[in-house]
């Protein structure tokens, strides 16, 4: 994991910005550019609702791990469904907290009201939250089969994803095999979405019910990875390995 995080970083910001650049490039100097800068800033808030939803579950765990209080969650009778389910509604808290602070600096500072997207925003946010906490679902899984050297996959794994997004700049930007994955991506039509809003108004409903089918998908395979991990982690002793330092 320590080798990985050396090439991972670098090569996903090189990825993004180039993005940004080539689409800068193409934009140029004409009257998409100040379109470009709407864009950017609506995608740097929506993103955040990804990000703070997959915290929410990630690092709710490993709080839970960093004090030696996994076990007692285990013993205690509460149900994972339960467990998740609480991880849910932190991710939710710390997605409404930032988002106001975001939405205020935004609109006193750059003139931006992302209120503009009226019922569509309530969409943007409600796919970006889901696939946040199937993201989220994912890393503790991970965590709990690779032990302490995968805590790190609870910061990287949205940014693994981030390049596939779409969140600075559009689909057709990409070469054609990262937009067959872009495509499987639901954030990708969420951003996609928000754009085509900015630039022609209205609401895509294509785009979000390709966005909610791909959650649906991607947060059933998450939770049934999750009930197959925890279940050898059960078997194993992995439980006591990840608890203690």
């Amino acid at each position: 994991m320590r080798a990985f995080e050396l090439f991972f970083w670098p090569l996903v910001q090189l990825l993004v910005w180039g993005f940004v650049t080539m689409y800068l490039q193409k934009a140029g100097g004409g009257g998409e550019f100040p379109q470009f800068i709407t864009f950017l800033i609506g995608g740097i808030i929506l993103w955040d609702a990804l990000f703070r939803a997959q915290q929410g579950v990630s690092i709710s765990f490993l709080e839970d791990v960093w004090t030696r209080n996994l076990l007692n969650i285990f013993a205690a009778p509460v149900r994972m469904t339960d467990y998740i389910a609480a991880t849910f509604g932190v991710g939710l808290l710390r997605v409404a907290i930032t988002a106001g602070m975001l939405v205020l600096v935004a609109a006193t500072a750059y003139s931006f009201n992302l209120f503009q997207f009226q019922w569509a925003l309530i969409a943007y946010y409600a796919n970006l939250m889901l696939f946040g906490w199937a993201l989220g679902i994912l890393s503790i899984a991970l965590i709990l089969r690779w032990g302490h050297g995968a805590e790190s996959l609870a910061w990287a794994l949205p940014f693994m994803i981030q390049p596939f997004a779409c969140v600075f700049y559009p689909m057709e930007v990409l070469p054609a095999w990262m937009r067959g994955i872009a495509n499987a991506l639901p954030p990708a039509h969420v951003f996609e979405g928000m754009r085509g809003a900015i630039r022609d108004g209205g609401f895509d409903v294509p785009q979000f019910a390709i966005a909610l089918g791909l959650n649906a998908l991607y947060l059933a395979l998450a939770g049934g990875l999750f009930a197959s991990v925890l279940r050898t982690a059960r078997e194993k002793g992995l439980l006591v390995k990840t608890s203690s330092t």
